[in-house]
Order: structure tokens, then sequence, then C-alpha cells
């Protein structure tokens, strides 16, 4: 097939959350913009799609602190423009025991960056949740205002439409098979060739490169660059409230005793820090049944899924019998999900320029290692300005390609890995 002849200011190669939010914000800022997505528009393949993801402001390292922030900010914005909300809000608790590094980090990193908090010992996070979740004596609870749940696939929805509204081109069933550094004849500057499997070809001045899962084999076709990402396949489990502990669908309270795990009660969003990293989220997308699941999953090739067989599950039924008190059936999910993970070894994100013959135009953004979604709004804004204007406006020294170079396991922290790559 000939060259198209189709041009544009930007293309962003991947329409899960991050490419869609950048699509999003470079359509607000007058560029002309072309979002490609390998398979359908909100397929089920890779990562960005299901019915909840967690928000949160607490994290062992200080520098998610601003990008998280920003995103709450531009969840609210963004809904308020589409008109209907894809954020619940609710509070956040962490726990775990007293003396894990993780922990500790993460409330050092509450306090140095001004986030508002309380350290719970048992007794008052059993008192603060009405005994709907009860922790050891030797372990404590932080609780935080920045927390609540995103409707994925509906966010990623959100941003399309508003992308479309400020006149973006959206087309999927395009997979990207390379892109090419090409000289504009015509307009006698350089520029970016992006060549799909099924022969089209389009012609940018900048690229974004947002491919999940996908996004290690096409920075080496692109550039022969080993990013060390892996992706992982996880299962996500929802479970049981047992009669008279629930909720009636609504987010307000469905029974006699006063006892809510639903998103508009006083329920928090959770994450329990220790041998076994648990999160989780109030009864919202499916009533009577709350999202309970383990952080960690199964090496794959994502173009050769294994399927399943999800992660073991003899731990996390133990926790939910000793966290909830029997208030959760913890017998088995009733339901589950798959998802994809892209890790890197350090557990932190690819926010970079490729480099090589493309210099600052084409930006690459993965290995969002599983806790990426909730700030999906702020990494579309900080990508659309690097390839805008090679600033990002927030520190990503972390976030560099480079970091692997001088260490291969990136990042060095002096806490506990916090997914679980591989269970037994």
């Amino acid at each position: 097939m000939e060259y198209s002849g189709e041009e544009f200011d930007v293309i962003v190669v991947g329409a899960g959350i991050m490419g869609s939010s950048t699509a999003y914000h470079l359509a607000k800022r007058g560029q002309k913009t072309l979002l490609l997505e390998q398979f359908d528009f909100l397929h089920h393949l890779g990562s960005s799609h299901g019915e909840s993801r967690t928000i949160r402001a607490t994290y062992p390292e200080d520098y998610y602190h601003p990008i998280v922030t920003e995103s709450a900010q531009l969840w609210e914005k963004a809904q308020r423009e589409i008109g209907y909300r894809v954020y619940f809000k609710s509070q956040h608790l962490d726990m775990g025991p007293s003396d894990n590094k993780s922990l500790q980090s993460m409330i050092a990193s509450c306090l140095k960056n001004s986030v508002p908090h309380r350290v719970l010992d048992s007794r008052q996070v059993s008192d603060e949740f009405s005994g709907r979740v009860v922790i050891p004596e030797n372990w404590v609870g932080v609780v935080s205002e920045l927390g609540g749940v995103i409707k994925p696939t509906k966010a990623v929805s959100m941003f399309q439409t508003l992308a479309l509204r400020n006149g973006a081109v959206l087309r999927d069933r395009m997979e990207v098979k390379t892109i090419l550094r090409e000289n504009n004849v015509k307009k006698g500057n350089g520029g970016v060739r992006v060549v799909t499997t099924n022969g089209e070809k389009f012609w940018s001045k900048k690229c974004v490169i947002t491919a999940g899962a996908w996004v290690g084999k096409l920075v080496k076709t692109v550039i022969g660059l080993e990013l060390p990402t892996q992706p992982l396949e996880t299962s996500v489990c929802y479970w049981r409230i047992k009669d008279g502990n629930g909720t009636n669908g609504n987010g307000t309270n469905g029974n006699a005793n006063g006892v809510d795990y639903g998103v508009g009660g006083d329920f928090p969003t959770f994450a329990s820090y220790g041998d076994l990293y648990v999160y989780g989220t109030p009864s919202l997308e499916y009533p009577g049944l709350i999202k309970i699941a383990m952080h960690g999953g199964y090496p794959c090739d994502p173009d050769k899924r294994p399927w399943g067989p999800g992660m073991p599950l003899d731990a996390l039924k133990e926790w939910i019998e000793k966290r909830f008190v029997g208030r959760v059936d913890s017998n088995g999910p009733v339901a589950t999900q798959l998802c994809m993970y892209t890790m890197t070894p350090d557990e932190d994100f690819v926010i970079d320029f490729l480099g090589g013959e493309f210099g600052k135009d084409v930006v690459v953004a993965g290995g969002f290692s599983g806790h990426g979604f909730k700030m999906g709004p702020a990494v579309g804004r900080i990508l659309t300005d690097l390839v805008l204007s090679g600033e990002a406006g927030v520190e990503l020294k972390y976030f560099k390609i480079s970091r692997f170079k001088e260490n291969p396991k990136g990042n060095l922290k002096e806490f506990e890995d916090q997914v679980c790559i591989d269970p037994k």
C-alpha cells in the first residue's frame, strides 16, 4: 500500500489509560492527534479494563506523591467535562506489621509530603471501622483521606470520548509494526513514520508509545533496545459478603445492623503489607461482593497468554477470614477476572525519551507494574509536555531508562518488593 499521506502533530501508540489520557491532553492543546490501538477499543486483553482500580496517596516512594495528587484533581476535572462519574471517593486504609519497612517508609513519606493521615493501633482500627476489619496487636493501620475506586473501562472510554470531542482521530485494529525516522520532503523537516501490520502508514512530528504489556516488544523492534519489562498475568477475585453484612448495591446500607462494606459509606479502599500484599475495594461493581486480591502474578508472553490458573489462594483465604472476622465468605471467590501487569525490576515506571536517532521526538511510557492506572491522567499530561516541550513539570529521574544501565535492578530501595512474581 502506498503512503497514505495522513499527517499529524503527534501519534499515540496504544489506547489504554495512558495513551487515551495522552490523546485527550494533546487534543485539548490543539494538537492534531492520532490514537492507534492494535485491538478493539476497550478490549480486555491488557491492563486497562475491568470494573475497579484503587487510588491512594500513600506510597513508600516520595516521588509518586506529586503525580498522585495531580491525578486526583485531573480525574475530577475530566469527569466534570464528560458529565458522569468514574471516580468514587472513599478513605484509604493501609495496614501491616508495625516493623514492616515498606509501611514505615510510607508513613515517613506521608510526613515528608504533608499527606493527611492517622496512624492507629489495632483497637483504634477496630473502632474506626466498627469491627468490620480487625488487625493483630503488633500491626498498625494508616488511614488517609485520599482514596477511592476508579472504574477503568469507563474511564478509558471517557478519555477517548473527550479526545474525540477535541478533534483527535481514533483508530483501532491498527497494530503498529514499526516506527521509523523520516524526513518529510514536502515540509522539509524531520518526523516519524508509523507503519501498521495491515500496511497503513502515518507521518507525524512526534510520537508517544504507550503499548502496555507490548511496550518491550515494540521498543526492541523500533530501536533494538531491551527494556527490562516483564508482563505478568494476574487474577482479581471477588468474594461474597455474608448475609447481614453487605450493601444494597447503591452505596447505602442494605441491612438492619448497620454493617456496610460498600462505596458511599465509610468503608475504605485498603492495602495490607507483609509477607502477603493484599489490596481491595469496597463493594461497588457487583452488589454483595467485595474485591480482594493479591498483588502479583505469573510471567507471560502477552501474545501467548496462559489464561489461568490464577494465583494460589490459601494464604489469601486465611487473610480474609482473619481480617474480616468471618463476615466475608473465605471459602473461595465467586468471580475471578484476569488482567496484566507490566513489571520493571524496581516496580517503578518507565517514562523517558526513546533517544537514539529519534532524539526527543519519540517518548515511551510503560512498566507501570500494577499500580499506574490511578496516575493515568497525570501521566498523560506529563507525556504531552515531554513530547511538546521536552519538559515534564515533575521529577522523572526515577523513571529514566538509563537507571537500568547503572544498576540492572533499577532504583535502590530500603524496603521489600511488594509484587509477588511467579507465586508458588
